[in-house]
């Protein structure tokens, strides 16, 4: 009997914070340059779980919560610089949907590059080789060779 009255007042607990959150929510809803802001800086944050959409984007709980730290931050009066600053210190320059062009994400900018040369390159080199084999098995027939050659076409005629 005790078990169920702590259990069942756990979850008003649990319930009354996920209230307090959607009304949290919804208040900066109602202000339309707050939620501006969050679209706008969303729009610049990777999702780290989905890697592949904006946290605006995306659905995943690291991403709603990432939305929900960003209100709190905006409610709290911090610029966008901050809250983006806040954001690479804790999860790095990968948390950036366009991360900067430093000396660390050059080889994120530079590296797909890098391996289109290198196939360019490759592909390249593969072709000359392969012209230059060509050409040395380019000889025409020995006499022996060209009667071989005839018996078989006269052979594949008379089937």
């Amino acid at each position: 009997m005790i078990f169920a009255r702590v259990l069942f007042f756990a979850l008003s607990l649990l319930s009354t914070a996920v209230f307090a959150s959607a009304a949290n929510e919804a208040a900066l809803a109602e202000d339309p340059v707050a939620e501006k802001r969050l679209q706008a800086l969303s729009k610049e944050l990777r999702c780290l779980v989905c890697q592949n959409e904006t946290i605006a984007d995306s659905n995943a709980e690291l991403a709603v919560d990432l939305r929900r730290e960003i209100r709190g931050m905006i409610r709290d009066g911090r610029s966008d610089a901050d809250i983006l600053d806040f954001m690479v210190t804790r999860y790095g320059d990968f948390v950036l949907y366009r991360p900067p062009v430093k000396a660390i994400t050059l080889l994120l900018w530079g590296g797909p590059l890098m391996l289109l040369l290198v196939g360019i390159i490759a592909m390249r080199s593969y072709l000359k080789r392969r012209g230059i084999q060509v050409a040395a098995n380019d000889k025409p027939l020995s006499a022996e060779e060209a009667q071989r050659a005839q018996s078989l076409l006269k052979e594949v005629d008379q089937k």
